[in-house]
This record gives C-alpha cells, structure tokens and sequence, in this order.
C-alpha cells in the first residue's frame, strides 16, 4: 500500500475516514485535505481508474489488521505427523509400548504414520507388516480413522491414522459425570 507522498497519480478518487465519497481530485488537494485533518492518504485500490484512496489514520489501521491476523493465527489448528516406526519381527512388549506412542499423538490430535521397515529377506514376506498394521489399527479403532491404508513403498510399508471428531463423546461423557453426581447429591439429602 503507497500513503502520503509514496503516491505519484496526477488525480484520485478520495473517500473519507467514514467510507463517504468526496470525489475526484488532484492528488496535492488530497494530500493538502488528509493532512488539515491529521491523518493520512492511503491508497486502497491502486488498480482501478482513477485509483482510490482513502483518508485515514494509517497507523490505527495496521494495528488493527496485525490484530486480526493474530487472531486468525491462533484459531487455527496445525495438526502435524507423527511417526511411529516398527520392524516385521517386534515382540509383543515393543508393541504395546508403540501402540501407546501412537496413542498419545493421536490424544494430542495429530496424526500418525506408522511405518513397518523391512530389512534384507524380510521383504519377501510384506503379509506380516500388514498383519502388524491392522493389528494397531484394530487396537486404535475407537479413536482413528484410517486415512491411507497399508501401502508398500520400496522397504518401507506405511499406513497413516487421522484422530476422529471427539467433541461430541466429550460432551457426552461430560453430562453422564454431571448427572451421576447430582443423583449422587440427591441421595445423601434423602437419607438425613
């Protein structure tokens, strides 16, 4: 955005701090006018003809469109990867504790790929990465979606899990608490 003596257009068409049109003028009268009201001339629509500009409190302004910006950067919600990596041969203990891993990403709303690495004669049997992938994913169901499904890629065999909307089943448990407790409340009152 040009302001002030930044713009170079002979004329301009000027509108006020209140979007109220004043017209078309020179750009000097423009200058002469934004500065008797302590403010400033900010050109807002550079393309059309002539270009608009606006007399404004230019400072005021970028604050409050830094605000703004801030604020659309704190709603909004980055949902990363995580990967969780095993091997075709994993013990039962390494897969508990992998399956917890995958677990807690998924709690904090990320989601997860979940690699099997193969390594020399293990390729030759890709069926035990996949019977590992769908067994996590079966211990994962209630709360996973399954994105992208069980996939060979060279030695690597990948599967990507996305968290399910929890929103609703949070309320749910909530209320459920909230009425066990007032039954509870209810109960003593009724005794004495």
């Amino acid at each position: 955005m040009r302001i002030n003596d930044e713009i170079r257009i002979r004329e301009v068409r000027v509108t006020d701090a209140n979007g109220e049109s004043l017209g078309i003028m020179l750009t000097r009268d423009a200058l002469r006018l934004a500065e008797e009201k302590h403010l400033d001339l900010v050109e807002v629509a550079p393309k059309a003809r002539p270009p608009v500009c606006r007399i404004m409190d230019f400072g005021k302004y970028r604050y409050e469109q830094q605000k703004r910006e801030k604020e659309v950067r704190k709603k909004q919600k980055i949902i990363t990867i995580k990967e969780v990596k095993l091997r075709p041969n994993i013990e039962q203990h390494d897969f508990e504790v992998k399956l917890k891993s995958a677990q807690r990403f998924i709690e904090e709303g990320n989601k997860v790929k979940v690699t099997i690495m193969f390594r020399g004669r293990e390729l030759s049997h890709p069926e035990l990465g996949s019977e590992i992938l769908t067994k996590l994913a079966k211990a994962l169901e209630e709360v996973v979606t399954v994105e992208r499904a069980a996939k060979l890629e060279g030695k690597n065999m990948t599967m990507i899990l996305s968290p399910k909307a929890q929103k609703a089943q949070k309320t749910k448990k909530q209320s459920t608490k909230g009425g066990d407790n007032v039954a509870q409340n209810q109960n003593p009152q009724s005794d004495s």
